[in-house]
C-alpha cells in the first residue's frame, strides 16, 4: 500500500502550519521527514494517521494494505507510551486485544515480534526494569504486532543517548533489511536521516512547504560503512535549513 498527499494544508486557527503538502510514500521505503522547528513535522504525521483532519487536501490510500493487516497505519512515539504496570509481553499484547484472533493466533504474534526485535528473553520484565532502548524496541514490537501497512515513527530515537540511538538505528536498518516495511520517519537529528532514509523530505520554517526531496541511493546496510558521505549528505543539508532554522528558533522564542 503507498500513501499519496495531495495538496495538503492545516491551520491551527490563524496560524498556517502546513501549505500545499504533495508526497508519494511508496511501499518498502522509508521516509524522513526534516525541517527547522515549529514547520509542522509532527502534524504533518497526524495528518497521515487520521489523528487530525487538514484544513484542506487529501490524504489517499493507493492499493491494499497486506491481507493479514490488522490496522494498516501505526504510530511509534519518541516517549514510548508503554504502560509501566504491564510486562514487555504485555505492552505487546494490548495492540491485540480487540481484534478477533485466537488466543493461540496472539501468543503466536507476539512470540514473532519479540523474537524479531530481539525481546523474546525479556518478555516478563516491565518498563521499569527495561533500558531507554529496549522500551523502544517493545515499542517497535507493538507496532510489528499488527503487521502495518506503513508505520509512522515520531521521532523515535531522540529520547535516546547518542550510543543506544546508534544501535537502535541498526536495529531499524537490519528489520528493514530483512522485511521491508515501509516507514515515515519524522526527525530533528539529519545523522539518523541520512542513515536511514530513502528518500529526505526537507521542510521549510511554518507554513512548512516541501523545498526540497533528496535522494539517497546507497543501500541501508552499506551506510554504516561510508559514513563520510553521509556527513557529507549531512552537511548539505544543514546548510540548506541553516537560515530558515535559525529564523524559526528566534520565532519560537518570541511566542
Amino acid at each position: 500500500m503507498d500513501l499519496r498527499l495531495k495538496s495538503l494544508c492545516h491551520s491551527y486557527g490563524q496560524t498556517e502550519v502546513l501549505r500545499g503538502i504533495d508526497l508519494d510514500i511508496c511501499s518498502g521505503e522509508i521516509v524522513c521527514i526534516i525541517g527547522p522547528s515549529g514547520c509542522g513535522k509532527s502534524t504533518l504525521l497526524r495528518l497521515i494517521g487520521g489523528l487530525e483532519q487538514p484544513t484542506s487536501g487529501t490524504v489517499l490510500q493507493i492499493g491494499e494494505p497486506p491481507a493479514d493487516s490488522l490496522n494498516p497505519l501505526t504510530y511509534i512515539f519518541q516517549d514510548f507510551a508503554l504502560l509501566p504496570w504491564r510486562t514487555a509481553q504485555g505492552n505487546v499484547s494490548l495492540v491485540l486485544e480487540d481484534h478477533k484472533l485466537s488466543a493461540a493466533d496472539k501468543a503466536a504474534i507476539i512470540d514473532d515480534v519479540l523474537a524479531r526485535t530481539r525481546l523474546s528473553d525479556f518478555r516478563a520484565a516491565l518498563p521499569k526494569q527495561l533500558s531507554g532502548g529496549m522500551k523502544q524496541r517493545v515499542a517497535i514490537a507493538r507496532a510489528l504486532a499488527v503487521r502495518p501497512a506503513v508505520m509512522l515513527m515520531d521521532e523515535p530515537l531522540s529520547a535516546l543517548d547518542s550510543q543506544t540511538r546508534e544501535l537502535l538505528m541498526d536495529d531499524l536498518i537490519d528489520l528493514w533489511s530483512r522485511e521491508r516495511f515501509t516507514a515515515c520517519y519524522v526527525t530533528h537529528n539529519l545523522a539518523e536521516a541520512v542513515r536511514l532514509g530513502h528518500r529526505i523530505v526537507v521542510l521549510s520554517r511554518r507554513p512548512g512547504i516541501i523545498r526540497q526531496i533528496v535522494e539517497i541511493h546507497m543501500p541501508l546496510a552499506e551506510r554504516i560503512n561510508h559514513l563520510g558521505e553521509l556527513e557529507t549528505q549531512q552537511r548539505q543539508l544543514w546548510e540548506m535549513m541553516r537560515e530558515e532554522a535559525m529564523a524559526a528558533d528566534m520565532e519560537l522564542a518570541d511566542v
